[in-house]
């Protein structure tokens, strides 16, 4: 394959990528947007419509190390296909479903969480780290990793404004279409590599499992990451809701969804380039701290627009950084043969995280009537992630038969 046709390829590559994990990402960013109207008309509990989305975090990440694999496999367009129509079909379930278990369990649960598998994180970087150079393969998975949020920027504004006019119904099925535009997308981003055809990776799934699970320092990320997804799980469904239990108004919930949107573009860009130049490990500690004392002062000060919109910039930038970190990680500690997969295995730790932070939000709004237990919660989870990453063991260990990254 000559220069010009594989830097055309990684173009195309990180083009429809990015546009990709921006509807991807963004459309399941909004899901909290739902719960106020979801909640009146059906006479659904917070903790149940909590469970929903806990579904799908839990869904999403058992079922991302196999759509990895998958990936792995047959390469990238063939999943993105099917987990897209997936995602689509969940949304017009929960649009058009009467009974909530149904529409929300199944369709926001089920249907959309392995849409997302196959459509988020996981295939999308392997097919770009497989594409860059190893010298820009992080500042790329950043760049990537950061148009998830990007789309928030219109996804959500539009989410509330589709609510104003239509009904949470109405929405529900404009973000059913978003997906659809998704899908046709998805067609565009190819095969693999003329001359690098995808093939069977050398190294079974087992083996593959049983090295990865015996290196300490890939189990300390991945228990770290459960911090991440329950910190930012609980925000993206609990948020709206907790900003009107203090007065505010339902326009500032998804202001503080759009301002995460455009600092994590510009965060996630940052911490690819810093993930390039500074140790990986150091730099995820770093954001997990930052996230918590975060917390810490937006609970210390009166909870007002303004103060929602500084917490929710700073939580941005720090949002969806830590992928290309455990990216970076990832491939030092094994290279890319398993890189899907490994991923999906990682990523589970946080969709743990993700589930347990969307439902106790729920269960203690039921049973307290408020989301400050929910706060201090999240504060403990955070300190504790920082405290195990720093010190992480980041040594290489070859997958056996694995070619190098």
């Amino acid at each position: 394959m000559t220069d010009g046709a594989r830097g055309t390829h990684l173009r195309r590559v990180v083009v429809v990528a990015a546009a990709v994990m921006s509807v991807s990402m963004g459309l399941r960013q909004c899901f909290g947007l739902f719960l106020g109207p979801v909640g009146t008309e059906l006479g659904v509990t917070a903790a149940a419509f909590g469970f929903a989305v806990a579904l799908h975090n839990l869904v999403w990440g058992a079922a991302q190390p196999f759509v990895g694999a998958l990936g792995d496999r047959y390469g990238p367009r063939p999943v993105l296909l099917g987990c897209g129509v997936l995602y689509a079909l969940g949304l017009l379930l929960m649009a058009t479903s009467r009974t909530p278990w149904i529409g929300l369990d199944l369709g926001l649960g089920v249907l959309t969480g392995l849409g997302i598998a196959g459509t988020g994180f996981g295939v999308l970087l392997g097919a770009v780290s497989r594409a860059a150079a190893p010298e820009r393969r992080s500042l790329l998975v950043g760049l990537v990793s950061g148009a998830g949020s990007v789309g928030i920027l219109l996804l959500a504004p539009a989410g509330e404004a589709m609510i104003a006019a239509f009904g949470w119904r109405g929405a529900a099925l404009g973000y059913a279409a978003a997906c659809g535009a998704m899908v046709v997308v998805s067609v565009f981003i190819g095969g693999a590599p003329r001359g690098s055809a995808v093939r069977k990776p050398a190294i079974p799934l087992g083996r593959t499992l049983r090295t990865a699970l015996a290196h300490p320092g890939f189990v300390v990320m991945s228990v770290a990451f459960f911090a991440c997804g329950f910190q930012l799980m609980f925000i993206t469904t609990h948020l709206p809701r907790f900003l009107g239990l203090c007065g505010l108004a339902p326009a500032v919930g998804a202001q503080a969804l759009a301002v995460i949107g455009v600092c994590n573009a510009f965060g996630s860009y940052a911490f690819g380039r810093l993930g390039q130049r500074y140790s990986p490990k150091r730099l995820l500690a770093g954001i997990y701290a930052i996230r918590t004392l975060a917390i810490l002062a937006y609970l210390a000060a009166p909870v007002s627009a303004t103060s929602t919109l500084v917490f929710a910039a700073v939580m941005g930038a720090t949002w969806l950084g830590v992928v290309p970190l455990v990216s970076a990680l990832i491939g030092r500690l094994f290279g890319l043969e398993r890189f899907n997969m490994l991923f999906g295995v990682v990523f589970f730790g946080h969709q743990l995280g993700g589930f347990a932070g969307a439902w106790m939000g729920g269960l203690v709004l039921d049973a307290t009537g408020g989301y400050a237990a929910a706060w201090w919660a999240l504060i403990a989870v955070g300190a504790a992630a920082a405290l195990l990453q720093w010190p992480m063991d980041d040594r290489p260990r070859s997958l056996p038969g694995a070619a190098p990254a």
